[in-house]
């Protein structure tokens, strides 16, 4: 039997991270690869190295990920199943790669960056693993990266529920007027780079009325033939 690559991607703040590690532990020999972790990896990279944001604009619409990644010694590695990311020996906590100053960047980048070589490139590791793992695809274009998705789902949650779940994440470190304004703000630019497209194989799950992962987690698992929600 051929091994599953699904692509999970969602809107921001709705969750979809939690859901792709609730689906790690439903899905037999499994792995999760964040992509979108290892895009935000070479901007917090760039950016602890004193470049500004106008200069990654610049830097990323020309760039070579490989070439970036080896400037940084960035390095990607799977460890309790899960994508974990290195900066030059030093493991870099999800915190610091999820912020909300990493983030904004993120999505302001990613809306005028030359992506290829990074769709390349996460194509090249998808490939490299699939050959021994079901894989869990994180991040944001995945068609675009690997077309041969088995399955493309996209999650949706209502603004108000994903400004309270980014409320929780940011443990009240920033104002809820705040979280709003830059929710809104990275879905205008999601939008406007063509991220949150929906294509002919691609499943929509509104997990607004979801109260755990779990929950959305198998609102997800009833669309795979395969697999069903095991309680």
């Amino acid at each position: 039997m051929n091994n599953l690559v699904i692509g999970i991607e969602g809107l921001v703040g709705a969750g979809k991270t939690a859901i792709c590690r609730e689906l790690l532990k439903k899905i037999p020999n499994s792995i999760l690869l964040q992509g979108g972790n290892l895009y935000r990896a070479i901007v917090f990279g760039l950016m602890s190295s004193g470049t500004n944001l106008e200069e990654l604009k610049k830097s990323m619409n020309k760039a070579n990920i490989k070439d970036i990644m080896e400037k940084l010694k960035i390095t990607i590695a799977i460890e309790n199943r899960d994508t974990v990311i290195y900066i030059n020996g030093k493991k870099i906590e999800e915190e610091s790669l999820q912020s909300a100053k990493s983030s904004l960047a993120v999505s302001e980048i990613s809306n005028v960056a030359d992506n290829n070589s990074f769709y390349l490139f996460g194509r090249s590791i998808i490939e490299k693993f699939k050959k021994d793992f079901n894989i869990i695809v994180s991040g944001r274009d995945l068609m675009k990266i690997y077309p041969e998705l088995d399955y493309h789902f996209l999650i949706t949650a209502s603004l108000e529920e994903r400004v309270k779940r980014k409320c929780i994440q940011y443990n009240g470190n920033i104002s809820e007027e705040e979280i709003k304004q830059n929710i809104i703000k990275r879905d205008e630019l999601q939008e406007k780079s063509g991220f949150y497209k929906k294509y002919e194989k691609t499943i929509l799950i509104d997990v607004t009325n979801c109260k755990t992962p779990e929950e959305g987690a198998n609102e997800v698992l009833k669309n795979i033939k395969m697999y069903q929600p095991i309680n």
